[in-house]
């Protein structure tokens, strides 16, 4: 109960420290005078990511990758299965093709790297090193881009940024709200792993199984009350560009990242099924989302049943082990 209680409890600090550090990180950043595309397509992009980073990089250095892992990959496939299935129930979705047609296509390159990386078992050091220099190199790219094309995909960052309420009021303020943020993040991202990982040790389960249930979606939590309130509010391309954009992060960030805290083994499970997984959740939506540049209702549907029924198999693999360790 207790180790339940701590899982919670830092779930909860971690998703409240993401908003502050991204309201924080926004207003800072307008003060400053960065342009709204860069800030929406990096510090908002990467601000609702904040939770899987700090989550990774602590239980890396705790000794528990598995934990990072199975949240890199566990919140890829619940963005594209949980949240963009949900949101499209509250309105349909509709995507800007330009930019779709870019962050899409290095969604499924960053998806086919985090698959090659599986089947090699693990992810060292400087291939992670390289993975985040991938991931600077594609922003760079995608604001020179945006810059050129003065159209549709600049302004679509640029709601991105304006997207976000309720910012600082002072330059003071703002940094008061970023370190207050970071500081819960780190506060949360203890209790979520340590919580966890007594469980994962009660229950007799991979940390990798928890890191792709409970961890993955407590911190997929900014990215669905995100898009939820995009959609709600009518902005529904600027709820698809969050998704992919964080998708994006999440295998050459937070992998990356994670990697230079200690090297990322991959489980035989994750290798043989949720890698798999993954790479399908990415290759059933992005015909989806190119179809008629939007997602249906019906569709969202569909998105929301892969999803329940991938959890369905996470929860029989669960009952599977805990029979294991009781006998």
């Amino acid at each position: 109960m207790v180790n339940l209680l701590f899982v919670a409890l830092g779930l909860a600090i971690l998703v409240a420290g993401g908003e502050a550090t991204l309201r924080g990180a926004v207003g800072l950043s307008k003060r400053l005078g960065l342009s709204p595309e860069i800030i929406g397509l990096s510090v908002v992009g990467f601000g609702t990511s904040l939770p899987e980073l700090v989550v990774g990089v602590q239980s890396t250095l705790d000794g528990r990758p598995g934990f990072a892992v199975g949240n890199a990959i566990g919140s890829n496939i619940a963005n594209s299965l949980l949240v963009l299935g949900a949101a499209a129930m509250v309105r349909p979705l509709l995507c800007e093709p330009r930019s779709l047609r870019r962050d899409g296509a290095a969604m499924i390159a960053a998806t086919v790297l985090c698959v090659v990386a599986g089947l090699d078992g693990q992810i060292a050091a400087w291939q992670g090193a390289i993975m985040l220099g991938l991931m600077a190199a594609f922003v760079v790219w995608s604001y020179r881009q945006d810059r050129k094309w003065a159209g549709l995909a600049a302004v679509l960052h640029e709601r991105k940024a304006d997207a976000i309420v309720a910012l600082p009021v002072s330059f003071a303020a703002g940094l008061i709200s970023l370190f207050s943020g970071l500081g819960g993040l780190v506060l949360g991202a203890s209790l979520l792993v340590d919580g966890a990982a007594a469980i994962a040790k009660d229950l007799g389960v991979p940390d990798a199984i928890l890191g792709l249930t409970v961890v993955a979606i407590g911190t997929s939590l900014p990215e669905l009350a995100a898009t939820m309130i995009a959609a709600w509010r009518g902005h529904t391309d600027v709820a698809v560009a969050n998704i992919i954009g964080s998708n994006i992060f999440n295998i050459l960030g937070i992998l990356g990242a994670s990697s230079l805290a200690g090297h990322l083994p991959f489980s035989a499970e994750i290798r043989h099924y949720d890698i798999w997984v993954l790479l399908a959740s990415t290759m059933i939506l992005f015909p989806i989302l190119i179809t008629d540049w939007r997602i249906s209702r019906r569709e969202g549907a569909i998105l929301l049943t892969c999803y329940g029924a991938y959890i369905a198999s996470l929860v029989w693999r669960m009952f599977q082990y805990g029979g294991a360790a009781a006998s």
